[in-house]
């Protein structure tokens, strides 16, 4: 991307960067992203060393910035990494820091 973001692409941008700016939520992004398939939220209390409601926390920060999609079955939330948003993440990195 070498053009200036508009104010809604700025806003949704910042949003994403905000949800990757906690250590927890990227350790969490990474986690889903890195997996070939859904990852079930009652993996990450241990991956992590949190409490369950704080993952949960952080779970629903990273779903409303877009980073990650949720499936509920039965007690469990099933995550998978929204490609769509990490693509458009990857495309504006490079452009703003080699320039």
């Amino acid at each position: 991307m070498t053009r200036a973001l508009t104010h809604v692409e700025a806003v949704r941008s910042a949003r994403v960067f905000a949800a990757l700016s906690d250590p927890i939520r990227l350790r969490l992004y990474t986690l889903i992203a890195a997996s070939d398939d859904e990852v079930c939220a009652c993996s990450f209390v241990a991956a992590i060393g949190r409490s369950q409601p704080t993952v949960s926390h952080h779970l629903k920060i990273l779903r409303d910035s877009g980073l990650v999609t949720g499936t509920k079955r039965g007690t469990w939330v099933w995550y998978r990494a929204n490609p769509d948003i990490a693509t458009e993440v990857t495309q504006l990195l490079p452009a703003r820091i080699s320039a």
